[in-house]
């Protein structure tokens, strides 16, 4: 038996879709997908506003109360899953990371909102209640839109989709920054990326910022500005959440995990998630299965 985290695609998930893009109301959905309440990976951007309901959804480990007028966005590859208390309801969109890469100029573009830049903390908006109304009036715009199936139906759904993560990033922006400059925003992201191919073998800043051509005091005061934590933070958070993403992978032993991760010993890679995370990876595996 394999217990490796799912992953879903947008063609595996059905509904109303156009090429690489499906939208739907939550309710629905999550009545038809009822394994999404397991633990699971996208392979797509995947974005849920919630109108009703309540209970506790997980992103990358880290949970949060679901509220009326709570928008997650999520981004590939992370891991998460619900629990709902009570009926939710709302509006699901998924695309792929292709979906805007042909219309924009500049193809990583959606990912300039701070909300699709995978960090947790920027990536759960409350709607205030005068913006409630024209977020959900998006969301039913883009549903008839798809319906309607005209020659420049799929341009249009592109067009306002960045229309309402504007309106959204302008909502985020008021507890956060939201835009980043080009040049730091580049630089950032290279860094990420690196991090993404390297986290395995390269745990220090000097190394980055060597292949960065930068030195580490800026590529730390990079990442204290714009994430507001450390360069070092940075790497080891990612160690940390790819040591929990295999860790729910029941098939993978402790010893097969630190090897994985390029640890020089079991009892080394015990150390450094007791450190970080106050519990052991056992004890970790323990907690997550015990529901």
């Amino acid at each position: 038996m394999n217990n490796e985290i799912p992953i879903y695609n947008i063609p595996s998930i059905g509904g109303f879709q156009h090429d690489d893009i499906y939208v739907g109301r939550f309710g629905s959905y999550s009545q038809t997908h009822r394994h999404l309440h397991h633990p699971h990976r996208h392979s797509f951007f995947h974005v849920v506003l919630f109108t009703a309901g309540s209970g506790t959804h997980s992103i990358d480990f880290e949970q949060f109360e679901v509220r009326p007028w709570q928008i997650y966005f999520m981004i590939p590859g992370q891991v998460h899953s619900w629990s709902f208390e009570e009926p939710a309801d709302g509006y699901v969109l998924n695309f792929s990371t292709n979906y805007f890469q042909s219309f924009l100029l500049l193809s990583d573009y959606i990912q300039r909102f701070s909300f699709f830049q995978g960090v947790i903390k920027d990536s759960v908006i409350q709607i205030p209640l005068d913006n409630q109304d024209s977020i959900k009036m998006g969301f039913e715009k883009v549903l008839r839109i798809g319906n309607e199936k005209t020659n420049f139906s799929e341009d249009h759904i592109r067009v306002h989709l960045l229309d309402m993560f504007m309106q959204i990033s302008d909502i985020a922006v008021q507890n956060s920054e939201s835009y980043i400059p080009n040049y730091n925003y580049l630089l950032l992201k290279n860094f990420q990326r690196l991090i993404e191919s390297h986290f395995a073998t390269l745990r220090l800043p000097k190394d980055y910022a060597q292949l960065l051509y930068i030195t580490p005091n800026h590529l730390n005061a990079l990442c204290n500005d714009l994430l507001g934590m450390s360069a070092g933070e940075v790497i080891r958070k990612r160690v940390l959440l790819e040591a929990k993403r295999l860790l729910v992978n029941l098939d993978l032993s402790i010893s097969e995990i630190s090897l994985q991760l390029n640890f020089s010993d079991n009892s080394y890679f015990t150390k450094f998630f007791k450190k970080y995370e106050e519990i052991t990876p056992d004890e970790f595996r323990k907690k997550t299965f015990k529901k």
